[in-house]
């Protein structure tokens, strides 16, 4: 099957975790919006209200489906290309450990939009240096350790064990996007999470991610995503 996956073309966003696991599988994509007339189909579709229209981006055409939300999209990969346990089990508590990183990705974009994304991060940045020094307090701490205490408490190398699922592919863009929106922060936290760290390099070694971030195909991290560098913030 030839996906299709439509997401805005200029940034990584919520997007790159789908984008991650199909890399990863190996699977035959189409990143729609990057191509001629990308953009304006993904417009399209989203103002339909047949069917099922999806609300935003992302969102995969697998054959007659048309699948949206990040967490939703990969929970359907995973189970066909290998990235989640085969038990229903297994399924679900991978799909809980997603939409756990889908809420910490929602409080690191609003250490820079914490009134909302209608405000230049320039109309907020006494709000925005406030969350951010509680997110670095208090939020970062309880999610990226709960994390690197899941590594450990399962003795693999990866979050269920042995084997690699999708949330540990999206567990190395978070610390990688976390480096680069914060890397005075993250260079000095990142003691804390010895485990974490070590799985973000075993995903960064993986053939088919070692390839695709080399490629034209990984957006570089920019000022438009959910990772944003403001130096008032990583002070």
């Amino acid at each position: 099957m030839r996906y299709q996956l439509y997401y805005w073309p200029m940034i990584q966003g919520r997007g790159e975790y789908v984008r991650l696991a199909l890399e990863d599988a190996g699977a035959d994509y189409t990143d729609v919006a990057r191509g001629k007339g990308g953009m304006s189909a993904m417009m399209t579709m989203m103002e339909a209200r047949k069917g099922t229209p999806p609300f935003a981006p992302p969102f995969l055409k697998a054959g007659n489906l048309m699948i949206a939300q990040t967490a939703n999209i990969l929970l359907y990969l995973g189970a066909r290309h290998g990235l989640a346990p085969k038990a229903e089990a297994g399924k679900m508590w991978v799909h809980q450990l997603q939409l756990t990183v889908a809420d910490f990705v929602l409080e690191i974009h609003d250490t820079h939009h914490p009134l909302g994304p209608s405000l230049y991060y320039e109309d907020q940045k006494a709000p925005a240096k406030k969350r951010t020094e509680e997110f670095w307090k208090s939020r970062v701490q309880k999610y990226l350790g709960y994390f690197d205490e899941i590594v450990g408490a399962n003795g693999g190398a990866w979050l269920t064990g042995r084997r690699v699922t999708y949330a540990d592919l999206s567990l190395f863009q978070i610390v990688e996007g976390l480096r680069y929106a914060f890397p005075k922060r993250m260079q000095a936290f990142e003691k804390k999470i010895p485990r974490l760290t070590a799985l973000r390099d075993r995903v960064a070694e993986r053939p088919n991610i070692k390839a695709y971030l080399a490629s034209e195909r990984r957006i570089p991290f920019n000022e438009e995503g959910i990772f944003r560098r403001y130096k008032a913030l990583d002070l």
